[in-house]
């Protein structure tokens, strides 16, 4: 399926947990294969499925069809993880800048993440961020730059 796993990982970095990511994406694909004949040929598809999945994040949120979801199969946490070259300190700091992005970006608001996920994450370019969130681009370019500030503000306060 095209863009599954671009459209999951934007999924799970607006809801912050992977059984909604999931659901949003399925949601997702629904919604995109029963409304393509609105889909104009020659447009962008990965800026409409990305709008698609944005403005049903975006109900959900609102409460206009927010509902409580629970895992059908318990969860197997038992991966075996790969032998690497790494040691244990390499990791842990590794680990810990990782987190530290992450915990900047959660502190982030709503517009201002999105539009640094699609650019830095998704690698969309303005013109197919400002399709998906329905923004001039110069409001894309804004944003991302008060966004990347925001980041760096959040990252030196940790340090």
């Amino acid at each position: 399926m095209p863009l599954l796993a671009a459209l999951h990982n934007f999924a799970y970095w607006l809801t912050q947990d992977r059984e909604e990511a999931e659901d949003l994406v399925q949601e997702t694909y629904l919604k995109a294969l029963n409304g393509f004949s609105s889909f104009q040929p020659g447009t962008n598809l990965r800026a409409w499925m990305y709008r698609i999945l944005r403005n049903n994040f975006l109900t959900s949120r609102t409460g206009l069809s927010a509902k409580m979801t629970v895992p059908l199969d318990p969860e197997e946490d038992a991966a075996l993880l790969p032998v690497t070259a790494d040691t244990p300190e390499s990791l842990l700091f590794a680990r810990a800048d990782r987190q530290a992005v992450q915990d900047a970006l959660e502190k982030l608001a709503l517009p201002f993440r999105e539009v640094i996920l699609l650019c830095d994450m998704e690698e969309m370019r303005y013109q197919e961020i400002a399709g998906t969130l329905a923004i001039p681009i110069g409001t894309v370019m804004s944003r991302l730059s008060r966004a990347r500030r925001m980041m760096r503000e959040l990252l030196a306060a940790r340090t």
